[in-house]
């Protein structure tokens, strides 16, 4: 694809081809009137190419996104060869500093999009990110983690009989691939609609930072640059021997029983129908359930918490996997 240059113009402040800008976007204050800044991080190269969009915080307790994005800033991962690179660490700063996933006006920004210039706090966000900054975009990267002290391996989710997202997938090289249907008002699916492709990443979970996640979102940011020749040349990246597993389907184990809970098997490990997955006891020491697996499959999510009530979700297991 030949891409031309253009003018991109945030918020009333234009980055030209070659200029590095940082844009504070201010829509609303605290209770105080304080103010509360979120920096919008644009690269641009004088080389023509694609813009590249980095978010993360979407919900402001999924911290381990934020650092990923932040890694990708201090490695100057974000400065591109060619194209335009634009970085937002932390969309829902108002949670981020309350260490909640919400906005204060108890909204989950990540249902309210396309938004509305003069709805509810969260709504007036959605509404400026669509309007200021997704005209701008080619592609985009959304790091999330999992909430409720549930643990994500690392994963990319795309919609389903999309080949550019499958390929776009394939380039990540997530350790999972799940094919998952866009949510009504979430950030994805007003993305979709307005024609910018976007890889949502889930790894690690909440109000938590996790090593081996931060890897795997950098290094897969890194391939997708790399993929469109944006990548900076003194930066290296690498393929992973492993091919990313691709699950069609998948569902939630739900504890059966209250009781404390005792966690047997690790986050993307394949299990056996039948295999021990945890325990649940009283604390007494009377009382003890045994959980098995009830299919074979990938565990791509589990429950950290050392209690649970009956109807929690505990595991988060594939299905149907897929032959691509």
């Amino acid at each position: 694809m030949n891409y031309q240059h253009k003018d991109i113009t945030i918020l009333k402040e234009t980055v030209l081809p070659g200029e590095s800008k940082t844009i504070n976007m201010e829509i609303a204050k605290l209770h105080t009137m304080t103010k509360l800044k979120i920096p919008i991080i644009v690269e641009r190269s004088k080389v023509p190419g694609p813009t590249v969009l980095f978010t993360a915080g979407l919900h402001g307790d999924e911290i381990n996104g934020t650092e990923i994005v932040r890694q990708l800033i201090i490695q100057k991962i974000n400065k591109p060869k060619s194209g335009t690179v634009i970085c937002i660490p932390i969309i829902n700063v108002f949670g981020f500093v309350n260490k909640t996933r919400e906005f204060p006006d108890g909204r989950d920004l990540n249902r309210v999009f396309p938004g509305s210039k003069m709805g509810s706090l969260a709504s007036r966000f959605a509404y400026y990110l669509l309007k200021e900054i997704i005209p701008h975009v080619d592609y985009a990267i959304d790091f999330h983690a999992g909430g409720a002290s549930r643990f994500n391996t690392a994963q990319i989710r795309i919609i389903p009989d999309n080949k550019e997202l499958k390929d776009l997938a394939d380039v990540f090289h997530a350790p999972f691939t799940l094919y998952s249907k866009n949510i009504s008002g979430s950030f994805r699916n007003s993305c979709h609609k307005l024609g910018v492709k976007m890889l949502l990443f889930e790894g690690g979970k909440s109000n938590d930072f996790n090593d081996e996640i931060t890897l795997q979102g950098v290094e897969g940011a890194k391939r997708i640059l790399h993929h469109f020749d944006m990548l900076n040349g003194r930066k290296k990246t690498h393929i992973p021997e492993d091919k990313s597993i691709y699950i069609n389907k998948s569902s939630w184990i739900r504890a059966k029983y209250s009781g404390m809970f005792h966690g047997h098997t690790k986050v993307g490990r394949y299990v056996e129908r039948g295999d021990l997955l945890a325990t649940i006891s009283d604390p007494y020491g009377k009382i003890e359930h045994r959980l098995k697996a009830p299919n074979s499959g990938y565990i791509i999510n589990v429950n950290d918490a050392p209690i649970v009530y009956q109807g929690d979700a505990i595991y988060h297991i594939s299905t149907s996997l897929s032959n691509e």
